[in-house]
């Protein structure tokens, strides 16, 4: 199973409380975006540096800014806005695309209705950001549009997640990295990940 798990001690904590049920809407989208933002972190752990040179109030020295690649984040409608400006408190300077792909209900497959993206895909790197990966099929179905517009180095980011989704996803996209806070033990009979935190959309919006 090639999934990363992102094991920091806050997002673990935060994660908690997020689960708990007794999290109302206000507090389950702060901490959304507080894990958001720390996962972002460590997802970017390796974007490439170059040196310049700058003039401190001390003397002339040498040191390391990001190269200016660019970054692209992908919310999956509806749950995954919840984490876009918690990615974004890291990264203001990447732009934001949205996907709108909903499960239908009896099939449990992945219906695309939306799709807007920058219009420099092929040149940025793009984080596909969604709160769970459940079935798989919602992000294999955005990780394909993206790829059929160009994009060429994908990342998903999902706070929890379940073996059959991981799976899915290594099968049919198997360069993609996967990074959660959680592979959680297995989804129901109604496809949703156990014990994972309940419906994300609705937690989120306070709708049902």
């Amino acid at each position: 199973m090639q999934v990363k798990v992102i094991d920091h001690p806050l997002i673990q904590h935060k994660l908690s409380l997020l689960r708990d049920k007794n999290t109302g809407s206000k507090d389950f989208r702060e901490l959304l975006e507080e894990i958001a933002m720390l996962m972002a972190y460590e997802l970017t752990r390796n974007l490439p540096l170059e040196e310049t040179e700058i003039e401190t109030p001390v003397a002339r020295t040498r040191c390391k800014v990001l190269t200016g690649k660019k970054l692209g984040v992908v919310p999956i409608l509806r749950a995954g806005l919840g984490m876009v400006n918690g990615v974004l408190r890291l990264i203001p300077a990447a732009k934001v695309g949205h996907v709108g792909v909903y499960r239908d209900p009896e099939t449990l497959k992945p219906v695309e209705y939306y799709c807007k993206l920058p219009t420099d895909v092929s040149e940025r790197d793009f984080i596909v950001i969604d709160p769970m990966l459940a079935t798989g099929g919602s992000s294999v179905a955005t990780i394909d549009m993206l790829k059929r517009k160009g994009a060429k180095n994908i990342k998903l980011m999902c706070l929890v997640a379940a073996p059959e989704g991981v799976h899915l996803v290594n099968e049919q996209h198997p360069d993609v990295e996967i990074y959660t806070a959680s592979v959680d033990e297995r989804l129901n009979d109604h496809g949703y990940i156990v014990p994972g935190l309940g419906d994300a959309g609705d937690r989120i919006f306070g709708t049902k």
